[in-house]
């Protein structure tokens, strides 16, 4: 391998950092992250690189969009230390994660068909209050566990004015109702989703206030279709990465 890396053609850390509109020293600090094999020095201690080092850079300027940079970093690490089976791995858990978004997404679709817009309260109407064990009424521990969630975070999104949880009367409890669950699934998804709260915020009040779901519809589309852009940035990049796996040997 290293006989072979020698005689290719020489390139200078300038070439790798034109080709991408990069500079010199990212070029440099990749190779210390590992993207890169380690270069090659001439007796004066310049950087030679070859064309291996340019399909390693664009295997992971490929990856980046579709599988981040942190674990772009660690399939190039790991595919250059030799350790094709555990990017093989990274690569299947990111596929994974991807198809899990998509279930969610689904999820949140089949939960929106499942909200009847007559339920919806009116704005800046309560429900009434309920015994905390009885329908509708769950403490703050229960819904965190339910969702998968820390209690904090449910305290965060009533800050943001995503759930109005109301207080048991006798121990100040906070107490949600059957519209806070919901209001509290769906900021959970839309978050899923890669929604800040102050977009999901206002779509919540809409649902809460006029009884209707069309204000997530737009979301939701654009949730799909940067869903299907990952898809497709995850093949790029996999096609880019095969190439350098076969380029190695």
């Amino acid at each position: 391998m290293g006989s072979d890396l020698q005689s290719r053609v020489r390139l200078r850390p300038v070439d790798l950092a034109r080709e991408h509109g990069l500079s010199t020293q990212a070029v440099r600090n990749y190779e210390e992250a590992g993207i890169l094999p380690a270069a090659r020095r001439t007796p004066h201690g310049y950087r030679t690189y070859t064309s291996l080092h340019a399909g390693a850079l664009r295997s992971f300027l490929a990856l980046l969009p579709g599988y981040g940079h942190q674990t772009a970093t660690s399939i190039m690490r790991a595919v250059n230390e030799g350790a094709a089976e555990e990017a093989f791995r990274l690569i299947d858990e990111s596929h994974v994660q991807l198809l899990d978004d998509r279930r969610t997404l689904q999820a949140v679709e089949n939960a929106l068909a499942d909200l009847e817009p007559a339920t919806a309260p009116e704005p800046g109407a309560r429900s009434e209050p309920s015994a905390v064990t009885g329908p509708g009424g769950t403490f703050i521990g229960p819904l965190a566990a339910k969702l998968g969630i820390r209690p904090a975070t449910l305290r965060k999104w009533e800050g943001a004015g995503l759930v109005h949880p109301r207080r048991d009367p006798r121990t100040g409890y906070r107490v949600y109702d059957d519209a806070d669950v919901r209001d509290a699934r769906l900021a959970h998804q839309l978050r899923r989703g890669g929604y800040l709260l102050e977009q999901i915020a206002p779509l919540i009040a809409q649902v809460r206030a006029a009884g209707g779901l069309e204000p997530l519809e737009a979301a939701l589309r654009d949730w799909r279709g940067r869903l299907s852009a990952r898809g497709r940035a995850m093949l790029a990049g996999a096609a880019e990465l095969d190439a350098y796996l076969r380029e190695r040997g």
